[in-house]
């Protein structure tokens, strides 16, 4: 922990979000990788805080469930909606009723607030020795925002006065309340404890805390955010998009400053979870989704989803989809390659035009590349399947699995019905339905021997385009002899 990391960050996150029109809580829809409430949760971390509470409400079960799988979040229960300051006194007495320290409060419905912002927070709020520090914006339009009123001599912060109640003097600012705060947790926890609900909605406001504590002659301050787009909470399908734009154009600008190629930003979707090294190269029309890591000299795109993946050094992916996939150094997808999961490609191998897989792994050098399905499958190092080859890996009650050793060659429209080996070095005949094991070094002939039935066309389609056809050929023919 750092010198100004809080004692607790607590996270607003009770609310329906009825705005949404959605049977989905707000704080879970889903932008750039992550909930809304996870992206606030992931700012929240980056200040390193003693605890991290979420205080949930609607749909508490919904909201719990998936913050669990963070088993550093502390949820609290606020079973009834009584405002911010009812919210916050509830995330306190999960952490025994008071806090030493510093507490961030935030709202859960914030994702483009980032840790850099927070700890600018916390760090205004240390230096300055302040009771209440809050977290303000300068806005081109202020209209509808709670106004910061500032002392001209010292810059403390004297009042949050709403839009509604403010003079047209007050009006004229642009620096506005964000809803964020830090707290002393000392102070914060007496200072609820008078919060009154003698107020048109008959809740308790978290910002009448402000005045309570300035009133008792202690120092409320704040700190202007860098970019005023940081504070914009959600409240409907608009926003969740505008946002979603927002937060695409800085991890993308982030990639670009790391050294990735991002050839048209405008078409490119990144989550927030993905990774990437230097001269990786991005192509139009490509999502890059999920924990997928792009390595150094990969290229993926144009048109392309890519999605929980590992792309290997130097690899191509062209418009293709691959799904928590590993594809090796120099390996070659697409295109109109669909990787599933559980597909593994060695170094420098091949998975080709409409090839589908699924639980396969293929080794070093091996080449796809083609019109074929490869599922639950393991091919060894340098083989070739031959085009439209199918693994038929489903009986209709259970998946089983087909090997195929190192340097062989499968011939085109093969059947491999699974269970079935087939050992290194083999050759395979095209049009084979491979049933049995095949030993090492065998060629493989699984197919109906051929019968030429002469003169069956003009037999059985008397008078058809295709007898007048095979007519007018042996017309030709004896005329040549």
């Amino acid at each position: 922990m750092s010198a100004t990391s809080p004692a607790a960050v607590v996270v607003l996150a009770a609310g329906e979000g009825t705005r949404m029109k959605s049977k989905t809580p707000k704080v879970l829809h889903e932008i750039s990788g992550r909930s809304l409430v996870g992206h606030v949760v992931a700012a929240a971390r980056e200040l390193d805080p003693q605890h991290l509470v979420v205080v949930v409400g609607h749909a508490s079960e919904q909201v719990t469930s998936h913050l669990n799988a963070d088993d550093t979040v502390r949820t609290a229960f606020q079973a009834e909606q009584n405002g911010t300051g009812h919210a916050v006194r509830m995330g306190l007495e999960e952490l025994g009723g008071s806090v030493e320290g510093t507490v961030i409060v935030v709202c859960g419905d914030t994702p483009l607030l980032s840790g850099e912002t927070l700890g600018a927070l916390a760090a205004t709020h240390a230096a300055d020795a302040n009771a209440v520090t809050v977290l303000s914006a300068e806005v081109p339009d202020s209209t509808g925002y709670g106004r910061i009123v500032r002392d001209s001599a010292t810059g403390a912060v004297t009042e949050i006065v709403e839009h509604k109640d403010a003079t047209d003097e007050q009006r004229a600012i642009r620096e506005i309340n964000s809803g964020v705060f830090a707290f002393d947790g000392r102070l914060l926890a007496d200072a609820l404890g008078k919060v009154r609900t003698d107020n048109s909605q008959g809740e308790e406001y978290l910002t009448d805390v402000l005045s309570i504590l300035r009133e008792a002659g202690h120092r409320v301050g704040a700190s202007v955010a860098g970019d005023h787009r940081e504070i914009l909470g959600i409240n409907n399908r608009l926003q969740l998009a505008q946002a979603r734009r927002l937060l695409n154009e800085r991890l993308l600008e982030r990639a670009m400053l790391a050294g990735v190629t991002v050839v048209d930003p405008g078409s490119t979707l990144i989550d927030a979870t993905v990774t990437y090294e230097r001269d990786a190269v991005v192509h139009p029309g490509t999502q890059l989704l999920g924990t997928t890591h792009l390595a150094e000299d990969s290229e993926v795109g144009p048109n392309s989803r890519i999605e929980d993946t590992v792309v290997g050094t130097g690899a191509r992916v062209d418009n293709s989809v691959t799904l928590s996939a590993e594809i090796g150094a120099g390996a070659l997808v697409g295109p109109y390659a669909y990787l599933r999961p559980g597909t593994r490609l060695g170094a420098k191998a091949k998975a080709g035009t409409y090839v589908e897989m699924k639980n396969a792994t293929v080794g070093e050098g091996t080449k796809v590349p083609h019109l074929s399905y490869v599922g639950d499958a393991t091919i060894g190092d340098h083989t070739n399947i031959g085009a439209a080859s199918v693994f038929v890996n489903y009986d209709g009650v259970a998946k089983h699995h087909t090997t195929i050793g190192s340097h062989c060659r499968t011939g085109s429209d093969n059947m491999f019905v699974a269970p079935v080996t087939v050992g290194d070095g083999v050759y395979t005949a095209a049009g084979s339905v491979i049933t049995k094991d095949v030993p090492a070094g065998s060629l493989a002939v699984a197919r109906g021997q051929q019968r030429n039935i002469e003169g069956w066309v003009a037999r059985k389609r008397p008078g058809s385009a295709a007898a007048q056809a095979a007519q007018a050929s042996s017309r030709e023919t004896d005329g040549q002899s």
